[in-house]
């Protein structure tokens, strides 16, 4: 009898959690599982909950919820035999959308009881794990921003954006590439493992989640003009395109800036030094992924 672990965030995103439970005890009947189905209660909690899990030899853990809570559960898996399923029920849902995972809840299910199975990278910022973006600069100011808004989802966001854009200065930063050093003022300097960030917002369309390297993002300082065609250019994969931002592939770095501040791990803001080691680790989490998800993933049959 396989073990089952669900991990759900109860406030993630703007939709209800009610139907939830219903729908994991249809998916995941307790005379087929050994199952045990958890709600979060505090930043951290759903780690501590994955954590057990994997000590307790947990098959699967899902995660339902947003990024926060797929980053809290995916970083207690790493390196274990335990899988990761997602059941996005967060605002952005990176790391889903990348995975091409269904948001529909599900759909999603559906997908876990499929149980095609993937190895995928992850990466570290001064030993804080991500799986999707880190960032430093405007981004990471509006997550900062985001975190303290009572409201989620799209529109909470955007008044973010332009709440931050009123009087944000862009800093000058040193990276140290593997085969280069960069000294850049910049708008933002995004390390992308995934594509997106969330929302099919595209900062590095061109990065693949299981290649062993980051696509580092370099945006240099923008006026009133670019806000608009770099948006329309973002949610259409378009942003190589622009003549604003530069890319470089690395599988590390280390970013230097005047002093310390902000950064976003997977969205979230954390406070950072002035030096930031940054690194990305080859297929260190097995999660489940669609059978023919949307783009490149090595997937391998495993069975539930």
């Amino acid at each position: 009898m396989k073990k089952i672990t669900a991990i759900i965030n109860p406030i993630s995103g703007t939709s209800s959690k009610k139907g939830i439970l219903t729908l994991l005890d249809q998916y995941f009947p307790k005379e087929e599982f050994d199952r045990q189905f958890f709600f979060t209660e505090y930043h951290g909690h759903a780690s501590k909950i994955a954590t057990q899990a994997v000590k307790d030899k947990a098959d699967y853990v899902i995660a339902v919820g947003g990024d926060g809570t797929v980053n809290e559960v995916a970083k207690a898996l790493i390196h274990s035999s335990s899988v990761l399923g997602i059941v996005p029920t967060g605002s952005g849902n990176g790391l889903a959308r990348d995975l091409s995972i269904p948001l529909d809840s599900r759909k999603a299910l559906e997908v876990i009881k499929e149980h095609h199975v993937t190895r995928i990278d992850y990466c570290k910022a001064n030993n804080e794990v991500f799986f999707c973006t880190c960032g430093v600069g405007f981004d990471a100011r509006v997550s900062k921003r985001f975190a303290k808004e009572k409201k989620r989802g799209p529109w909470a966001y955007m008044k973010s954006i332009i709440t931050e854009l009123r009087d944000f200065q862009p800093d000058t930063y040193e990276i140290d590439l593997e085969n280069e050093v960069l000294k850049r003022k910049a708008f933002l300097v995004t390390c992308a493992n995934a594509s997106q960030y969330g929302n099919n917002a595209f900062i590095a369309p061109q990065a693949h989640i299981n290649d062993g390297v980051m696509d580092v993002a370099i945006l240099s300082p923008l006026n009133f003009w670019d806000y608009l065609p770099l948006v329309i250019q973002m949610f259409t994969k378009q942003m190589p395109k622009n003549n604003k931002i530069q890319y470089y592939k690395s599988k590390k770095l280390v970013l230097k800036r005047k002093k310390p501040g902000t950064m976003h791990i997977d969205g979230e803001p954390i406070q950072m030094g002035e030096t930031i080691r940054i690194e990305t680790i080859h297929n260190g989490l097995n999660v489940i992924v669609p059978a023919h998800p949307t783009h490149r993933l090595t997937a391998f049959p495993f069975s539930l």
